[in-house]
Protein backbone atom coordinates (compact mmCIF):
# COMPACT_ATOMS: atom_id res chain seq x y z
CA UNK A 1 0.00 0.00 0.00
CA UNK A 2 1.33 3.42 -0.88
CA UNK A 3 1.24 6.34 1.46
CA UNK A 4 -0.23 9.70 0.58
CA UNK A 5 3.24 11.32 0.47
CA UNK A 6 4.64 8.87 -2.06
CA UNK A 7 1.56 9.25 -4.26
CA UNK A 8 1.98 13.03 -4.22
CA UNK A 9 5.69 12.71 -5.00
CA UNK A 10 4.96 10.39 -7.92
CA UNK A 11 2.22 12.72 -9.18
CA UNK A 12 4.60 15.70 -9.07
CA UNK A 13 7.23 13.75 -11.04
CA UNK A 14 4.62 12.83 -13.64
CA UNK A 15 3.41 16.44 -13.74
CA UNK A 16 6.96 17.62 -14.48
CA UNK A 17 7.31 15.13 -17.33
CA UNK A 18 3.93 16.11 -18.73
CA UNK A 19 4.76 19.80 -18.41
CA UNK A 20 7.84 19.20 -20.55
CA UNK A 21 5.74 17.26 -23.06
CA UNK A 22 3.15 20.05 -23.27
CA UNK A 23 5.89 22.64 -23.75
CA UNK A 24 7.48 20.50 -26.47
CA UNK A 25 4.18 20.23 -28.36
CA UNK A 26 3.53 23.95 -27.91
CA UNK A 27 7.00 24.65 -29.33
CA UNK A 28 6.37 22.37 -32.32
CA UNK A 29 3.07 24.08 -33.12
CA UNK A 30 4.55 27.54 -32.51
CA UNK A 31 7.44 26.87 -34.89
CA UNK A 32 5.53 24.89 -37.51
CA UNK A 33 2.58 27.27 -37.93
CA UNK A 34 4.54 30.33 -39.15
CA UNK A 35 6.68 28.12 -41.39
CA UNK A 36 3.64 26.51 -42.98
CA UNK A 37 1.48 29.62 -43.39
CA UNK A 38 2.90 32.92 -44.63
CA UNK A 39 -0.11 34.78 -43.25
CA UNK A 40 0.75 33.59 -39.72
CA UNK A 41 4.42 34.47 -40.12
CA UNK A 42 3.45 37.94 -41.27
CA UNK A 43 1.07 38.32 -38.34
CA UNK A 44 3.71 37.41 -35.74
CA UNK A 45 6.96 38.72 -37.16
CA UNK A 46 6.09 41.91 -39.05
CA UNK A 47 6.58 45.34 -37.62
CA UNK A 48 4.65 46.72 -35.67
CA UNK A 49 2.89 43.42 -34.77
CA UNK A 50 5.97 41.95 -33.13
CA UNK A 51 6.00 44.85 -30.66
CA UNK A 52 2.42 44.06 -29.63
CA UNK A 53 2.73 40.25 -29.53
CA UNK A 54 6.16 39.61 -27.99
CA UNK A 55 4.67 39.25 -24.52
CA UNK A 56 2.71 36.08 -25.33
CA UNK A 57 5.75 33.75 -25.65
CA UNK A 58 7.50 35.54 -22.77
CA UNK A 59 4.51 35.11 -20.45
CA UNK A 60 4.22 31.47 -21.55
CA UNK A 61 7.86 30.88 -20.58
CA UNK A 62 7.37 32.63 -17.23
CA UNK A 63 4.21 30.68 -16.46
CA UNK A 64 5.99 27.43 -17.37
CA UNK A 65 8.89 28.31 -15.07
CA UNK A 66 6.49 29.20 -12.25
CA UNK A 67 4.69 25.88 -12.72
CA UNK A 68 7.96 23.94 -12.65
CA UNK A 69 9.20 25.73 -9.52
CA UNK A 70 5.90 25.22 -7.72
CA UNK A 71 6.00 21.51 -8.53
CA UNK A 72 9.50 21.31 -7.07
CA UNK A 73 8.35 23.09 -3.93
CA UNK A 74 5.43 20.69 -3.46
CA UNK A 75 2.66 23.19 -3.98
CA UNK A 76 -0.79 22.13 -5.13
CA UNK A 77 -2.69 25.23 -6.21
CA UNK A 78 -0.04 27.08 -8.21
CA UNK A 79 0.65 24.17 -10.64
CA UNK A 80 -3.10 23.93 -11.28
CA UNK A 81 -3.35 27.65 -12.02
CA UNK A 82 -0.26 27.58 -14.24
CA UNK A 83 -1.68 24.60 -16.17
CA UNK A 84 -4.86 26.58 -16.85
CA UNK A 85 -2.78 29.62 -17.82
CA UNK A 86 -0.68 27.53 -20.26
CA UNK A 87 -3.86 26.19 -21.83
CA UNK A 88 -5.26 29.71 -22.24
CA UNK A 89 -1.96 31.11 -23.55
CA UNK A 90 -1.75 28.33 -26.13
CA UNK A 91 -5.22 29.13 -27.38
CA UNK A 92 -4.46 32.85 -27.31
CA UNK A 93 -1.51 32.19 -29.62
CA UNK A 94 -3.72 30.26 -32.01
CA UNK A 95 -6.39 32.96 -31.93
CA UNK A 96 -3.81 35.66 -32.65
CA UNK A 97 -2.46 33.56 -35.50
CA UNK A 98 -5.78 32.89 -37.22
CA UNK A 99 -8.08 35.81 -36.31
CA UNK A 100 -10.47 36.75 -37.93
CA UNK A 101 -10.60 33.45 -39.85
CA UNK A 102 -12.62 30.84 -37.99
CA UNK A 103 -12.14 28.28 -40.76
CA UNK A 104 -8.78 29.29 -42.24
CA UNK A 105 -8.24 30.63 -44.79
CA UNK A 106 -11.73 31.26 -46.13
CA UNK A 107 -14.42 31.90 -43.48
CA UNK A 108 -14.25 34.73 -40.99
CA UNK A 109 -15.92 34.68 -37.59
CA UNK A 110 -18.76 36.81 -38.90
CA UNK A 111 -19.34 34.63 -41.97
CA UNK A 112 -19.44 31.47 -39.85
CA UNK A 113 -21.81 32.91 -37.24
CA UNK A 114 -25.39 31.72 -37.18
CA UNK A 115 -28.42 33.89 -37.85
CA UNK A 116 -29.20 36.55 -35.22
CA UNK A 117 -32.51 34.86 -34.33
CA UNK A 118 -30.63 31.64 -33.51
CA UNK A 119 -28.10 33.48 -31.37
CA UNK A 120 -30.88 35.25 -29.44
CA UNK A 121 -32.62 31.90 -28.86
CA UNK A 122 -29.36 30.41 -27.52
CA UNK A 123 -28.78 33.41 -25.27
CA UNK A 124 -32.27 33.23 -23.79
CA UNK A 125 -31.97 29.47 -23.30
CA UNK A 126 -28.68 29.95 -21.49
CA UNK A 127 -30.10 32.69 -19.30
CA UNK A 128 -32.91 30.34 -18.26
CA UNK A 129 -30.93 27.08 -17.87
CA UNK A 130 -27.70 28.34 -16.29
CA UNK A 131 -29.27 29.44 -12.98
CA UNK A 132 -31.19 26.15 -12.83
CA UNK A 133 -28.00 24.11 -13.31
CA UNK A 134 -25.99 26.18 -10.83
CA UNK A 135 -28.85 26.00 -8.33
CA UNK A 136 -29.03 22.22 -8.69
CA UNK A 137 -25.29 21.85 -8.11
CA UNK A 138 -25.50 24.04 -5.00
CA UNK A 139 -28.50 22.03 -3.77
CA UNK A 140 -26.69 18.69 -4.23
CA UNK A 141 -23.53 19.91 -2.49
CA UNK A 142 -25.64 21.33 0.35
CA UNK A 143 -27.66 18.13 0.69
CA UNK A 144 -24.65 15.82 0.87
CA UNK A 145 -22.33 18.04 2.92
CA UNK A 146 -20.58 16.29 5.80
CA UNK A 147 -21.76 12.81 4.82
CA UNK A 148 -18.27 11.48 4.06
CA UNK A 149 -15.74 11.18 6.84
CA UNK A 150 -11.95 11.26 6.60
CA UNK A 151 -10.62 7.98 5.18
CA UNK A 152 -13.97 6.89 3.70
CA UNK A 153 -14.83 6.87 0.05
CA UNK A 154 -13.44 5.27 -3.06
CA UNK A 155 -9.76 5.79 -2.34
Amino acid sequence: MTTEGSVATRARAQAKALLLAVLAFMAVVSLWTPLAFDRVATRWFSIPNIFFLWWIPVVTALVSFAGWRSLERGRAVVPFITAIALFLLGYLGLVVSTFPYLVPPSLTVWQAASAPATEIFMLLSTLIMLPIIVGYVIFVYWTFRGKLREGEGYH
